[in-house]
C-alpha cells in the first residue's frame, strides 16, 4: 500500500482535470468501456485511455477483463482519504470562523454599548483653576 500522503497527492493531481472528473461521475453510476466513457466526453479513444491511466496510478479506478470486454470500475477508497482530509481542514476553518464571528459580535455589543452611555463632563477641580490662572499670568 502506498504512503497516504503520496496517494493523496495523486488523488487530487488525478482529480485537477475535468475530463477525469466527469469519467469518475460516470463510473459512480456502474462500471463502463472505454468506447461508453469517450462517447459523452468527445475525446479520441487514446485521449480516453491516457485519462484511465492517470485515474488508475491514483488508485481511482480499476479495469477488469470479461472475455474481450474490458470494464472500468470506480474504486472509492482514495476517493473517501480525499473527503476526509478535506474534511478535517473544513472543521478547522468553521471553529475559527466560528471564534471570529464571537469576537466580532462582542465588539459589535461593546461599540453599541459606549454609543448609548452618555457622556460625562470632568469637573473642574481646584488644581485645574489654579494651573489657569497660572498660565494666564
Amino acid at each position: 500500500m502506498q504512503k497516504q500522503p503520496a496517494r493523496l497527492s495523486k488523488t487530487f493531481s488525478a482529480l485537477a482535470d475535468p475530463t477525469r472528473r466527469a469519467i469518475l461521475a460516470r463510473l459512480a453510476s456502474g462500471e463502463a468501456s472505454v468506447s461508453d466513457l469517450a462517447k459523452p466526453l468527445r475525446i479520441t479513444m487514446p485521449a480516453v485511455t491516457k485519462h484511465l491511466k492517470v485515474l488508475e496510478n491514483a488508485g481511482l479506478i480499476r479495469r477488469g477483463r470479461q472475455a474481450q470486454w474490458r470494464p472500468c470500475y470506480l474504486v472509492a477508497e482514495p476517493l473517501k482519504e480525499a473527503a476526509n482530509w478535506v474534511e478535517q481542514y473544513r472543521r478547522f476553518w468553521e471553529a475559527r470562523f466560528e471564534r471570529l464571528d464571537e469576537y466580532l459580535k462582542q465588539m459589535q455589543a461593546e461599540a453599541e454599548q459606549s454609543k448609548s452611555k452618555p457622556e460625562t463632563k470632568l469637573r473642574k477641580t481646584g488644581a485645574t483653576k489654579k494651573r489657569r490662572k497660572k498660565n494666564e499670568k
